[in-house]
């Protein structure tokens, strides 16, 4: 394989807490060196002055819709969409159809992602059987194939009892459970936040409490099992707080936000347009404001996506009847950038921590740093590029984006996954 010389650029390495001016030498699919100076040799020389080098972008959260809805997403569309936003592993959720709750779906993603994709993708398999909150899918099986955590994302497990078995059984492999924390009897027909634009509009509102109750009750199961609960797509000020108070409980949960909710409130709800139709749902701006201070804090360790394709036909129906999802996989990072970083609540090794070595570390993965000797999945970063989002020249088949027509400040410029170059200035190689 070539050799690719990164050269001058910001190397940028939050899990070994590397923030140095430096050349990155790649060879043979590996990070090689990281050092001043380095002699080119017969490497291909790639100029990033003024740039960031930094370990390539992991999203704990997305769905890539394959098996069961091509005409949304597929491995082909959605890596290509992660290489332009800066990811290199993408860890897809199990509601698909049929549900990833068996070794031969999951011998499915991982093959069929490999030979169609150009990221890296990992499954999760399925708490439940079908995912449908009665009986536990078999985990031990699950991990052997390949799945990296579990998830009834899109469905909460709904049946206490069986949460807590889950917590037992899943504590005692070491792995995560990844939780979609909603109350369906408190939800109800709420299709966006009971809150002021709700009445205002004469909307039926979904109740922070469908969230917070659900939260509440997993921290509080983690706690007597032991087990490890990740609270998924965090979307209101009182989940914060539950987070917060179980982790100086010593309580082994964590959090994460999605990047969407970080510029988007219940305000922009109100032109009832599909692509801000999303669950939980976006919240007022002192919940915005509670997410921010949750990422300053550390009570939230990682920024995910939550990448939700949907077809443009299943997004154009009346507001009350679409679908509830967004697609994120390439604003992310300009999202964080300028809402987290350019804005002074967080370094830029801060916020690169919750997007590479906070989520690797949190799943286990092998992944999210620039290990010597380790893959060379990188992403080159100008963080002072302004860029304007346009949904349709997104290489992902949906364009349910509500960041579109936003402008941001800071963009991934290059992709490397495994020493090879897949994305280069918003171009695909691949």
């Amino acid at each position: 394989m070539s050799k690719i010389l990164l050269k001058g650029g910001r190397v940028i390495d939050p899990g070994n807490k590397v923030d140095i001016i430096a050349d990155v030498l790649i060879e043979d699919g590996k990070i090689a060196k990281i050092d001043k100076d380095l002699e080119a040799g017969t490497a291909q020389v790639k100029n990033v002055e003024g740039k960031v080098v930094a370990p390539g972008l992991i999203d704990i959260h997305c769905h890539l819709r394959d098996p069961g809805y091509p005409e949304r997403e597929d491995f082909k569309s959605g890596t290509r969409a992660a290489a332009r936003g800066g990811f290199t592993t993408l860890i897809a959720m199990p509601n698909t159809n049929p549900v990833c709750d068996n070794p031969v779906v999951v011998e499915y993603v991982l093959s069929k992602s490999r030979r169609e994709g150009i990221v890296n993708v990992l499954p999760y398999g399925a708490i439940t059987l079908g995912q449908k909150g009665e009986e536990l899918a078999p985990f031990a099986e699950l991990i052997e194939a390949g799945c990296v955590a579990f998830s009834d994302d899109g469905q909460p497990v709904s049946n206490a009892g069986l949460m807590r078995q889950a917590l037992i059984i899943a504590g005692a492999l070491n792995k995560v459970l990844a939780v979609h924390c909603e109350d369906r009897t408190i939800t109800g027909e709420g299709v966006i936040n009971d809150g002021e634009v709700a009445r205002r509009l004469g909307i039926k509102g979904i109740p922070y409490t469908s969230e917070a109750v659900m939260v509440a009750r997993d921290i509080l199961l983690a706690e007597e099992t032991g087990g490890r609960v990740h609270i998924c797509h965090v979307g209101c000020a009182r989940s914060v707080e539950l987070i917060r108070e179980g982790k100086k409980r010593g309580i082994k949960v964590t959090g994460e936000v999605i990047s969407h909710y970080l510029n988007t409130t219940e305000e922009d709800v109100q032109t009832l347009e599909g692509r801000f139709k999303i669950k939980p749902p976006f919240g007022s701006k002192r919940d915005q404001e509670a997410l921010k201070e949750g990422l300053v804090d550390g009570t939230i360790e990682v920024i995910a996506t939550d990448h939700a394709p949907y077809t443009r036909a299943e997004k154009e129906r009346n507001f009350k009847e679409a679908p509830f999802g967004l697609i994120g996989l390439e604003t992310a990072l300009g999202v964080v950038l300028t809402e987290m970083v350019h804005s002074g609540l967080l370094s830029l090794p801060e916020a690169l921590a919750k997007m590479t070595c906070n989520p690797a570390k949190l799943l286990g993965l092998n992944k999210g740093t620039l290990d010597i000797g380790g893959d060379a999945d990188i992403v080159v970063i100008d963080p002072d590029l302004e860029w304007q989002v346009n949904v349709n020249e997104s290489a992902s088949k949906s364009r349910n984006c509500p960041q579109h027509g936003r402008w941001l400040k800071g963009k991934a410029v290059m992709t490397i996954v495994g020493g090879r170059i897949v994305m280069e200035d918003g171009r695909l190689l691949v």
